[in-house]
């Protein structure tokens, strides 16, 4: 039988590396792909990864069980995006092979009868959509990616970045409406 999260925590905390090696290892995709989509840049993500979970090891045992440790690790992995981004805040690229992923937008499903034109019109497409996303807030740009490209609710993007439903919404009308007035000039 599985553990849950909050045996696996309380394991690790007595000492047992394997519980804390399982917990990372349940959550170690969904922070790097976060990592990736808020920064454009494998080397920048795997730092921001890096980073997260060195937090979480140094951060274990404080943890309360108020709220679910998934919520607990994305409210790190939003801070040390964020934080990252404001550090570094460079402009990032994305280049027109995209064969490692490394942009915000998902590779265009591949088709074997995509005609040349039809890649460059989708790598144009996907180039103009992360330079509009890297015209928004850090604040923006977390909260329209977790709840758009990672699925999450309004209720746990306000936990995880540690503020009211309301800014959350805020954050996400203004991202919307910043991107549809960014991609408007591009057409």
């Amino acid at each position: 039988m599985e553990l849950t999260d909050n045996e696996l925590i309380i394991n690790a905390n007595k000492g047992d590396v394997l519980a804390l090696e399982e917990l990372i290892y349940r959550y170690d995709k969904m922070v790097l792909r976060l990592a990736m989509k808020y920064t454009g840049d494998s080397d920048d993500a795997k730092d921001i990864y890096q980073e997260v979970f060195i937090r979480v090891y140094e951060s274990l045992a404080s943890f309360q069980f108020k709220s679910e440790f998934s919520t607990w690790l994305f409210r790190i992995a939003s801070n040390v995006c964020i934080s990252f981004k404001r550090k570094y805040s460079k402009q990032n690229l994305v280049s027109l092979n995209d064969e490692d992923n490394s942009g915000y937008i998902s590779t265009i499903p591949e088709d074997d009868v995509l005609s040349p034109d039809n890649l460059v019109v989708n790598s144009e497409y996907r180039n103009k959509i992360n330079e509009a996303l890297n015209t928004l807030s850090p604040n923006q740009k977390m909260s329209f990616l977790l709840k758009h490209y990672e699925g999450y609710k309004i209720r746990e993007i306000a936990e995880m970045m540690n503020c009211k439903e309301g800014t959350i919404k805020k954050y996400l009308f203004d991202a919307v409406r910043r991107l549809k007035i960014q991609l408007e000039k591009s057409y």
